[in-house]
């Protein structure tokens, strides 16, 4: 199988269960300079994954590439691997809230469309089972209301350039739906496993946890106190992608990973981190008054200080404190359930997500997830 994105947060968890789990190689698409820089860069990975006595030496295969260059800068490479894969995982993506757009288009909807390109070669040659495609349930942007697994386009304005990206990537892979094997996965904000809290990434919902976790006065935050915050764990999504890619009735289908019926609330989120860092909560306001009123007053106090670049980046994610989407999940949950994959409310392991963002110093000071506790992937359910 071919994955893109291995050396990512949740690439790097889908990494491991296909070698985990399967008995195929995996070959994976890393930048970099040369094939030794290539394997190297993809060995340390999986030393972070398992250890160094690992046993995957010879199944994880370094293919050195860029989803930003023509033929995914395989050059004369591109015709063998298509004969040699069967499966395709697209999960490379810029996860960046503020990438410009075009710089955003070319790593998200260019490299999609290569990833595409490759999967019909593969088709050709030796037969696509099946190209798993990881797009996002915010490609919803602004929408409000419910949306379903099989809306896409509904006239939606987007945040920022991630959403509108990887909306605009979702649209080619619908175009290629009736020629290619395909499956669309939309995860919500994902953050670190259950059982041990473990993550490489400390974006969205992590940033306004930091800010309280400082110390520093917050008084208000921009949201509405009962809009949604949907939240699902790391080894949820990897688990749901691996199972979906194996499922024939998948085929052709796509399914949001999302909270679902466990989705919180930005007033209950505040609350547990108010109650586990032990601050008051701050007051959650409109935005357009904290854009108006608070949003510049706090940029003065800040400016120049420690506090600035956390406000900064905070604000990226503030939108998503006031969203009026409500992700319909029934396919996933339905397709998952005899599985037994399915998300958790994020009160029963929220403690646990702290506690390694603190001992990881909110990503200062990486931790790689095999010098914690043995156990299998996957966590509570």
């Amino acid at each position: 199988m071919f994955l893109t994105g291995a050396t990512g947060f949740v690439g790097m968890e889908l990494l491991a269960r296909y070698l985990e789990r399967t008995d195929r190689p995996v070959y994976a698409l890393v930048r970099a300079s040369d094939d030794r820089q290539a394997a190297a860069r993809l060995e340390r990975t999986v030393r972070g994954l398992f250890g160094a006595d690992h046993p995957y030496a010879h199944r994880a295969v370094a293919v050195r590439g860029d989803l930003t260059t023509p033929h995914l800068g395989l050059d004369g490479r591109h015709e063998p691997l298509a004969e040699q894969v069967s499966e395709i995982v697209h999960s490379g993506a810029t996860v960046s809230f503020s990438q410009r757009l075009g710089t955003a288009r070319a790593i998200n909807v260019d490299g999609t469309r290569r990833v595409l390109e490759l999967a019909e070669r593969c088709a050709q040659r030796g037969g696509l089972r099946r190209l798993s495609h990881i797009s996002t349930a915010y490609i919803s942007g602004a929408h409000r209301g419910s949306f379903g697994e099989d809306d896409l386009h509904l006239g939606q304005q987007f945040h920022n350039s991630y959403e509108q990206s990887k909306f605009e990537a979702e649209r080619l892979v619908a175009r290629a739906r009736g020629r290619l094997p395909t499956t669309v996965v939309r995860p919500s904000i994902v953050v670190g496993e259950r059982h041990t809290g473990w993550t490489s990434s400390f974006n969205v919902l992590y940033w306004p946890l930091r800010l309280l976790a400082s110390g520093a006065y917050y008084p208000a935050v921009p949201g509405r106190p009962h809009a949604p915050v949907d939240v699902v764990p790391v080894d949820y999504v990897a688990d749901a992608i691996f199972a979906l890619s194996g499922t024939p009735e998948a085929e052709g289908g796509t399914y949001h990973l999302t909270a679902g019926a466990d989705t919180s609330t930005v007033g209950e989120v505040l609350e547990l981190a108010a109650t586990r860092f032990r601050r008051r909560a701050p007051r959650v306001i409109a935005p357009s008054v904290y854009r108006r009123v608070l949003h510049p007053l706090l940029t003065r106090a800040s400016r120049g200080g420690p506090y600035q670049r956390v406000l900064e980046r905070a604000e990226l994610y503030f939108p998503y404190l006031a969203m009026g989407a409500v992700y319909d999940d029934r396919r996933a949950r339905v397709t998952l359930r005899t599985a037994g994959i399915g998300p958790s409310p994020l009160h029963r392991y929220f403690d646990r997500l702290v506690d390694f963002a603190v001992a990881a110093e909110w990503g200062r000071r990486p931790i790689p997830r095999a010098s914690l506790a043995a156990g299998s992937i996957g966590g509570e359910r």
